[in-house]
C-alpha cells in the first residue's frame, strides 16, 4: 500500500479506538483538575511515534510557533516541564553575555512566599537571596505597595507567578522594574490565556516581562503530559535560553542537522584550536531540558481547544462564585484591569479550614492548598536558612485557604453540588473570628 497509505490506515484506526474507549464522561468524584482530550490528540501522538523521532522535531517546531502566535510574542522554546521552564528563565539572566545586568550570586530577587516552590527554587539554589513580599487577599497576588521597601542595591529581578489565573498588578510591578532597571520574570504556569490591560491595550500575561514561562502538566490549561515553555521578545535572551536548554552549546543547529550555518569547522572559541567542531562548543554550563516530539504533538492539538477551555473556566468560576455569595467565607476577586483565565477557585475560611477540607474530600470533592502556603515554613527552607519579613496575609493563606476546581470538564450539576457541600461544611465548621 505504501507508507503514506499505511499511516493513514493506522491513524484512522486510532481515531476509532479513541472514540470508543476514551469517551469523556461525568463522574461523581469532582476533580480539582483533569486533562481533556479527544481523538485529535491521540492521532497526533501516534503520528509522531510512527516517525520514531524521539527528541524535538517537526511537531516541536510547530508547537513553539503556534504558542508564540497565540501569545503574540516573538520567540518560544518548548521544554520538558514547567519547573524546567522557570529554571531556564532564571538561569538565562545569569549569562555573562548580559554584562553588568547578569544576575550574580549574592544578588537579590523579589518574590512571594505564597507560591509554588519551583518559582523560587532556581535562584535560591544558585545562591541568590529571595526577598519575600506579602500578598493581598482576596486577589492572592503580591502586594505591590511593598515593593519599594523590598528594594536594595543588590536587587536584580522580580520573579512572580500570576496566582491561579489571576494576573498580578502589572501596572505597578512593571513600572517598578522599569524604573529600577530590574528583570521581570512572569511565571505563567497557572494563567495561560489570562489578559491584562496595560496602557490601554490588552495583552496576555507572560508577555509583559522580559521572560515568561508556562507549564503543561495535566492539571493545567492545556497539557502535553509533562512539558513547559519559555518565551520572550528579546532575541539575546532567546539565544541564551536556547543554549542553556540544549546542553549549553553555542551552536543553534537543530538536533540531527549538521552545519546549518555553514561555519561548523571555521571558528575559534575560548582556548580551543581553530576549527574545533562548533557542535561541541559550549558557551554556557547548560542542561538538556528538551521535551519529546510526542509531547509537542499533543500540545498542537490542545492549543486548538485552548480558547474554548479558557471560556469554560471563566464560566465555571463565575457560576460558582454566584452560588457561594452569602456563604461565611472570603471569596476570590479578580485584580483590577485584568481578564483572568482561572485555574481554580480560592476560598479563605474564617476558621476550620482543615475540617472543611476533610469534609469536602469525604463527599468526593477534591481540594488543594494554595501550593506551599508560606514557603518559608516548609522543611526545605530550613536547609537554606531562608527567612522573610512580615508576611501576615501569607500566613492567613497558609492557615485558612484552600481551592476547588473550575476546569472545563466540570458541569453545572457538579458546581451546584460543590456549592451546597461547601456551604454545609462552612456552617458546621467555620465561625466568625
Amino acid at each position: 500500500m505504501g507508507e503514506i497509505a499505511d499511516r493513514i490506515k493506522i491513524l484512522k484506526s486510532v481515531k476509532g479506538y479513541c472514540d470508543l474507549y476514551h469517551k469523556p464522561y461525568e463522574t461523581e468524584h469532582i476533580h480539582y483538575a483533569k486533562r481533556l482530550y479527544d481523538s485529535e490528540e491521540m492521532i497526533n501522538l501516534v503520528d509522531s511515534s510512527l516517525d520514531f523521532w524521539l527528541t524535538a522535531g517537526r511537531y516541536t517546531d510547530r508547537f513553539e510557533k503556534e504558542l508564540a502566535k497565540f501569545l503574540g510574542i516573538k520567540k518560544c522554546l518548548f521544554v520538558n516541564s514547567g519547573s524546567s521552564a522557570t529554571l531556564l528563565a532564571f538561569m538565562t539572566l545569569t549569562s555573562p553575555l548580559l554584562g553588568d545586568r547578569a544576575i550574580k550570586r549574592d544578588d537579590e530577587v523579589i518574590t512571594v512566599a505564597a507560591a509554588f516552590p519551583t518559582t523560587v527554587a532556581p535562584f535560591v539554589q544558585y545562591g541568590v537571596s529571595a526577598v519575600f513580599v506579602d500578598v493581598t487577599i482576596p486577589q492572592y497576588n503580591i502586594n505591590a505597595e511593598f515593593l519599594d521597601m523590598a528594594l536594595t542595591e543588590k536587587t536584580k529581578a522580580v520573579m512572580l507567578a500570576h496566582t491561579m489565573g489571576n494576573p498580578f498588578d502589572l501596572d505597578t510591578v512593571k513600572r517598578f522594574c522599569d524604573k529600577n532597571n530590574l528583570w521581570l520574570i512572569e511565571d505563567n504556569a497557572d494563567s495561560l490565556g489570562a489578559r491584562y490591560k496595560y496602557n490601554g491595550k490588552w495583552k496576555y500575561t507572560g508577555t509583559f516581562g522580559d521572560i515568561g514561562t508556562s507549564s503543561f502538566y495535566p492539571a493545567h490549561h492545556i497539557t502535553t503530559g509533562e512539558g513547559g515553555a519559555v518565551y520572550t521578545d528579546n532575541p539575546l535572551l532567546h539565544k541564551i535560553a536556547l543554549s542553556l536548554r540544549d546542553w549549553g552549546r553555542d551552536c543553534s543547529c537543530p538536533s540531527g542537522i549538521d552545519n546549518n550555518c555553514g561555519k561548523r569547522f571555521n571558528g575559534q572559541f575560548g582556548q580551543l584550536p581553530i576549527g574545533y567542531d562548533h557542535k561541541y562548543i559550549y558557551s554556557h554550563f547548560g542542561y538538556n531540558l528538551k521535551a519529546t516530539d510526542m509531547q509537542a504533538a499533543i500540545g498542537c492539538a490542545q492549543l486548538k481547544k485552548l480558547p474554548e477551555f479558557i471560556k469554560r473556566r471563566k464560566e465555571n468560576w463565575e457560576y460558582l462564585r454566584k452560588r457561594l455569595e452569602g456563604v461565611n467565607v472570603i471569596l476570590p476577586e479578580p485584580n483590577k484591569n485584568s481578564d483572568p483565565s482561572w485555574f481554580g477557585f480560592l476560598i479563605t475560611a474564617k476558621s476550620g479550614r482543615n475540617e472543611i477540607v476533610r469534609y469536602l474530600e469525604s463527599k468526593g470533592i477534591q481540594t488543594r492548598m494554595l501550593f506551599a502556603g508560606n514557603l518559608l515554613k516548609q522543611p526545605c527552607c530550613d536547609n537554606f536558612g531562608i527567612s522573610g519579613g512580615d508576611l501576615t496575609k501569607t500566613d492567613i493563606i497558609m492557615n485558612n485557604t484552600f481551592w476547588v476546581g473550575v476546569y472545563p470538564g466540570i458541569t453545572k450539576r457538579n458546581i451546584d453540588y460543590m456549592a451546597k457541600e461547601i456551604e454545609l461544611a462552612v456552617n458546621i465548621y467555620s465561625t466568625n473570628p
